[in-house]
């Protein structure tokens, strides 16, 4: 008979935003060779880049996914109390049942309440490893029980199962004790992206102050969602705890009331409130006065095209603006020739390396950089934890819980 557990699939927003939240059983699959399994603990609210055109639906069978979810917590459970040789695993509980799939029509991307960067695509997971793969050696560098994090590698699952398979070791970055495994889980995206962001604006930064050894590099910020405020943690230590922390000006645009109060919280940093009800003019006026003129380089998270409009007129002839490639390939095409002519860079920023993850891990570790603040929710609420996170009801990030191990 074969093993299932249930999989929470966040699909791209669509215009029904019940439809992008799905709960479905899959089957377990088996430890590679040279890989692990991992039970999930927690993972970031995050959706998938690509929709599926077909989908379990598991609406109508919600008493037998609970059965599912009590038993992997037997699972967890047990894993707390004891340990299983490499190349072995935990026993997985029994009695778990076939189940009918239905298909389920997807519908068209919606794109209203993203513009803050509080739900973006990504694939965020930390938890324990539950099984080793057979042909790994007791020194392998990891062993069962573990607490990792996964980097989101090229063809990892469709959803968060909460049982996933890494097909090789060099994905899973361990995780020390004094980090939590609910803010690991913001790591492998979120805040990788930002730190790529940043990482990107710095060789900006060397190249101006090279040029110009008393310049002052003026960075604006957009947005005050997960993005933003790990951007702007990132870009405090990675700015400010350098020599160059004289030459480095850090603005923040925030969208809304409370990400304008997060913003503020933190020293050394500029805020100024992109009120969406303000005419245009306006609120490029008060970025300016924010700014004390026009910035040099921008961080556009919430990029829409009224956003990246915006942006552009913020910016310095032959200053950077930098996006991520998720809305690179929607927006890029429109707006190249208009960059062109004020002369204007507009990058898309990878998401990051697994090397710099083990580096950021470590640094929020130390304490080096404070994460942003989240909030953790049963995965059972997924579909309500979307929805709040579209209209920006919740402040920082939300994370979704699998297990209780901790």
């Amino acid at each position: 008979m074969n093993k299932l557990c249930r999989q929470v699939s966040i699909e791209t927003p669509a215009t029904k935003m019940k439809d992008c939240v799905f709960n479905v059983v899959v089957q377990v699959p088996d430890t590679p060779p040279a890989g692990a399994r991992i039970l999930v603990v927690y993972a970031g609210a995050c959706y998938r880049r690509a929709q599926s055109s077909s989908i379990t639906s598991l609406s109508s069978l919600q008493s037998d996914t609970s059965n599912i979810s009590a038993q992997l917590a037997q699972l967890a459970m047990q894993m707390q109390q004891q340990q299983g040789p490499v190349g072995g695993s935990f026993d997985m509980p029994s009695g778990l049942q076939h189940q009918t799939s239905v298909a389920i029509p997807q519908s068209s991307p919606a794109h209203h309440g993203l513009r803050d960067g509080a739900l973006f695509p990504g694939f965020e997971v930390a938890g324990v490893i539950e099984s080793l793969g057979t042909e790994l050696k007791p020194d392998c560098g990891f062993k069962v029980g573990q607490r990792v994090v996964l980097y989101p590698y090229e063809g990892v699952p469709n959803g968060y199962s909460e049982l996933i398979v890494v097909p090789d070791l060099k994905y899973l970055i361990p995780i020390p004790d004094e980090l939590s495994l609910s803010v690991a889980a913001m790591l492998p995206t979120g805040a990788l992206l930002a730190q790529s962001a940043v990482f990107a604006a710095h060789k900006i930064v060397d190249a101006m102050l090279e040029s110009n050894k008393d310049a002052i590099c003026k960075i604006l910020i957009v947005g005050t969602g997960g993005l933003a405020l790990w951007a702007v943690r990132i870009a405090a230590q990675h700015f400010y705890h350098s020599s160059m922390r004289d030459k480095i000006q850090i603005t923040v645009a925030s969208l809304r009331d409370e990400g304008f109060i997060l913003a503020k919280d933190f020293e050394k940093v500029n805020v100024v409130q992109w009120n969406e009800d303000l005419y245009e003019k306006q609120i490029i006026e008060r970025t300016h006065d924010a700014c004390d003129g026009l910035v040099d380089i921008v961080i556009d998270f919430c990029t829409t095209s009224r956003s990246l409009h915006r942006s552009m007129q913020c910016l310095n002839k032959g200053g950077h603006i930098f996006i991520s490639e998720d809305v690179a390939e929607k927006l890029l095409p429109k707006f190249s020739r208009r960059a062109d002519e004020r002369e204007q860079i507009i990058e898309a920023v990878p998401l990051g390396t697994i090397e710099q993850l083990h580096k950021l891990v470590q640094l929020v570790a130390s304490g080096d950089i404070i994460p942003p603040p989240h909030s953790v929710f049963p995965c059972e609420e997924a579909s309500e934890v979307v929805r709040k996170l579209i209209h920006s009801e919740i402040p920082g990030r939300a994370i979704l819980k699998f297990h209780d191990i901790e």
